[in-house]
């Protein structure tokens, strides 16, 4: 499965991850996305969306491990991919119709958002 994290720049960025290499995505708090996170998998595929002043794309990750035991508190994670030769940004997938009816799109606040393979390619290049 794919996935699309969300995550305020500021705070913890793609750079951060790539620096890192690793991290736990966890302080997920609506219902929808805590259940998106307790349904990932090892190698599931990740892109890293930056919210704030990017409002794009920069890069992809994946799934390590996932410990969903506290289930209002799952502990995903993650490990850094490459980030991407150009961002994509929020315009440019809105402007896709292949995100038509992507939470992404209708749920903007949802920080935690499935993606179809075609969304993935759309968004990597992959």
């Amino acid at each position: 499965m794919d996935y699309l994290l969300k995550t305020e720049p500021t705070a913890y960025s793609f750079a951060d991850l790539q620096r890192d290499k690793s991290t736990v995505w966890d302080g997920v708090a609506n219902p929808v996305a805590l259940k998106h996170l307790r349904e990932m998998k090892p190698g599931d595929r990740l892109v890293i969306y930056e919210t704030g002043e990017h409002k794009s794309v920069m890069g992809t990750a994946s799934v390590v491990s996932v410990d969903a035991s506290v289930p209002r508190n799952p502990q995903v994670k993650i490990k850094a991919g490459k980030a991407l030769g150009k961002p994509v940004t929020l315009a440019e997938v809105k402007a896709n119709k292949l995100f038509a009816d992507s939470p992404l799109v209708r749920q903007g606040r949802l920080s935690v958002v499935p993606l179809t393979a075609p969304q993935y390619k759309f968004l990597t290049g992959d």
